[in-house]
């Protein structure tokens, strides 16, 4: 059964208050998105990677990203929408016809182990749905008008990251039934739940952030000098 990887690249980068996106600033020598495809280049279970990237883009990723890299499991690089979620299914619209799992995670996670993607598409064998998340360090309280309205107990909170791994049909579906209700979630998963659907847990690596601000890049060059990552040890690496 063919495994596809998603990666969504598209965004703009506007909390990270620079001109260049998000995922194509350098953490050490290297673009963001290219740490995170090599992480699934390195995944022996992944057959396949389509990325979305901004419109007016893909020239780019292919020549500066993807070649420059030899990264050889990505197979089409798609124009992104407006949204994560339209970005998403224009990837999942021209996903291989003999995928059975897709695997979706954001390309500005560069810090994803191989090993910890495999036990995604392993597990889904056995759940339609899994995830990766950690526990909630901090109180969570919910509020109105800026006043508390309620503590959660956070031994039940957990945070979730990508990547986030489903059957290709159950993903497909669930895509296509939100966009057509004109339902948006930033989160893959919770649109297999509003079809009834169980999501399986898996725990994940707190180093694995989503670089989003000038701090999650700062934080991100002190992960890399501290654990490295694949793409130093990724041959093709350039």
């Amino acid at each position: 059964m063919k495994v596809t990887a998603i990666v969504p690249a598209a965004g703009t980068g506007s909390r990270m208050e620079s001109p260049v996106p998000k995922q194509y600033l350098r953490i050490g020598r290297h673009p963001v998105l290219a740490h995170t495809l090599a992480a699934f280049e390195a995944c022996d279970l992944v057959d396949s990677i389509i990325v979305a990237v901004p419109q007016g883009h893909v020239e780019d990723c292919w020549q500066k990203i993807v070649k420059r890299n030899a990264f050889s499991k990505v197979t089409q690089i798609v124009a992104g929408g407006e949204q994560r979620q339209d970005s998403v299914l224009e990837a999942l619209q021209v996903v291989d016809h003999e995928t059975g799992i897709v695997c979706i995670h954001d390309g500005v996670r560069p810090f994803i182990d191989p090993e910890k993607i495999a036990e995604t598409i392993i597990l889904c064998a056995h759940w339609d749905a899994v995830v990766v998340a950690v526990p909630v360090k901090d109180t969570i309280k919910t509020s109105a008008r800026g006043l508390v309205k309620r503590t959660l107990d956070r031994r039940n909170l957990w945070s979730v990251q990508t990547p986030q791994t489903f059957d290709y049909q159950l993903i497909f579906t669930a895509y296509h039934q939100a966009t057509e209700a004109g339902y948006y979630s930033t989160d893959d998963s919770a649109l297999v739940e509003r079809l009834g659907r169980s999501v399986k847990i898996v725990q994940g690596c707190y180093d694995n952030i989503k670089i989003t601000t000038p701090a999650d890049l700062a934080a991100a060059k002190l992960i890399l000098e501290a654990r490295g990552s694949c793409l130093a040890r990724y041959k093709g690496a350039g």
